[in-house]
């Protein structure tokens, strides 16, 4: 088992790429790229023209015949779309979304740790998101074969994964309980088959290390124990955390100013954690050297770091908004707030106050209610027994015409054209304008000035690792404060 002492956070969409997981991973921690939407981003940066070349790149090296010529012939512009022209829209994830879409997943993870991995032997893995089921399967397969190191997977209780790293490690088929929402006992699969899918015998393919993301040891317990496979170890984030986190259990109480209220049964018991004998990281408000020392002191391996890294020069925000937090940062005037309604999951999720973005309530009221890439859309059974999908975010009208509640759209902000907006690859709307961005960050944020040296107005990735594994400013055992409890 490596014992990275530092492990970059999984983020966004894109926000997490190649060149970010890459970097840290040759300085000998844990790279890892995000999982999520990569079918899209991937058309995407094909559609823009590829500059650089990198995406065709890690394409010609796919390792199954006629898949790579496909994806290109769909979805390369040679010279790039016109900027004002809106972007073609892949193929939405649904049960029957047929060999295009499994085809265009499995080449896109491919290619993510592919170009992570290339001209080094570090280690990168790839985070998934459990709550983002359907193409979880093919992008798997996809990261595999591209040699991927490590499975990171949160926002949710992801306990069949193991089995699926075994049965692809095998060349074996491998089958996931899909949630569907309204279907009683009914049960819904979703299906990859890596023989069928390589029109032949599957490669040999190593099986990577798989890491919970967890937010209780009572979670922990029931994956180490109940886990159809081997949980290799778990990464425990604190609600000051970027993204989504988890829900306060018990009451669900908010602040004076609408956020959730945590409390001490959110605290993770670390006695227990510790029982299991199995690694595990520290994340959400770790990101010192002094905080990196109490959590191996605290029998921590080490700590997973995400809000520094986002703001990096190898990090995909656009410049624009890594100029603006940076400004505030040095200004001591980042907000960040952790909003209950934003996302269709249902999670709190950690929204950085910008301008421009969907953060404003104002904007977030004028954009049109779209979904038109579905990543967080959920399935439910329709009257007729037809799998149906709503998301919260879609026009009100059109959600409680599928049967939600029009009381789950309140607030609720498209948080997949929000995230590749953040990469500056958001779509181009009917009236010309481009999706707005909604940045996501931890508390750290706040901080994130430190790092710029003097004369200076950015930072890199390596400037994280080289201060992350700094010696303490102190050896004095830090007791994190309320926010960063685990």
């Amino acid at each position: 088992m490596a014992s990275w002492k530092l492990i970059q956070g999984g983020m966004g969409v894109g926000v997490s790429g190649w060149r970010l997981a890459r970097v840290v991973s040759k300085a000998g921690q844990l790279g890892v790229v995000s999982g999520t939407g990569l079918a899209a981003l991937l058309a995407r940066r094909l559609q823009n023209g590829d500059a650089g070349g990198h995406m065709r790149r890690a394409i010609s090296h796919f390792p199954i015949p006629g898949v790579a010529e496909r994806i290109l012939d769909c979805h390369f512009i040679d010279g790039g779309r016109p900027a004002d022209e809106p972007f073609i829209l892949t193929t939405q994830p649904r049960l029957s979304s047929g060999v295009a879409f499994t085809e265009l997943t499995v080449v896109a993870n491919f290619v993510e740790v592919y170009l992570a991995k290339e001209g080094h032997d570090g280690s990168v893995g790839i985070n998934y998101l459990e709550k983002v089921q359907i193409p979880t399967l093919p992008s798997i397969f996809g990261a595999m074969l591209a040699g991927v190191d490590v499975i990171l997977m949160g926002a949710g209780i992801p306990r069949f994964i193991p089995g699926v790293l075994d049965a692809f490690a095998e060349g074996k088929p491998a089958e996931l309980h899909i949630q569907v929402e309204d279907a009683g006992d009914r049960q819904f699969i979703s299906q990859f088959d890596p023989s069928h899918f390589c029109e032949g015998q599957a490669p040999p393919l190593s099986r990577p290390l798989f890491l919970a993301i967890i937010s209780s040891a009572t979670l922990a317990m029931t994956l180490a124990r109940k886990s159809n496979g081997r949980v290799d170890g778990f990464i425990v984030e604190a609600p000051c955390a970027g993204g989504h986190n988890a829900p306060p259990r018990g009451q669900h109480h908010l602040s004076p100013s609408g956020e959730p209220v945590y409390g001490p049964r959110d605290e993770v018991d670390l006695d227990k954690l510790r029982a299991l004998e199995l690694p595990f990281w520290l994340a959400g408000g770790f990101a010192t050297p002094e905080q990196l020392a109490n959590a191996l002191a605290l029998g921590a391996v080490g700590v997973q770091v995400g809000t520094l890294f986002a703001f990096s020069h190898e990090s995909d925000l656009t410049p624009a908004i890594k100029q603006q937090v940076l400004e505030q940062s040095r200004r001591h005037e980042v907000t960040v707030f952790t909003d209950p309604l934003a996302s269709p999951t249902g999670f709190p999720f950690k929204v950085v106050q910008t301008s421009g973005s969907l953060s404003d309530h104002d904007l977030y009221l004028q954009r049109p209610r779209i979904c038109d890439l579905a990543y967080l859309c959920r399935p439910y059974l329709r009257p007729d027994g037809v799998v149906g999908y709503r998301c919260p975010a879609e026009p009100e009208a059109h959600y409680v015409k599928k049967g939600g509640d029009i009381a789950d759209t309140i607030g609720r902000k498209c948080v997949c054209n929000a995230l590749f907006g953040s990469i500056g690859l958001g779509q181009v709307q009917p009236s010309g304008d481009l999706e707005l961005a909604l940045v996501t960050a931890g508390d750290d944020v706040a901080h994130i000035a430190r790092l710029i040296a003097p004369g200076q107005d950015s930072y890199s990735a390596m400037d994280v690792v080289r201060y992350m594994l700094a010696a303490p400013a102190s050896a004095v055992i830090i007791e994190p404060s309320a926010e960063q409890k685990v």
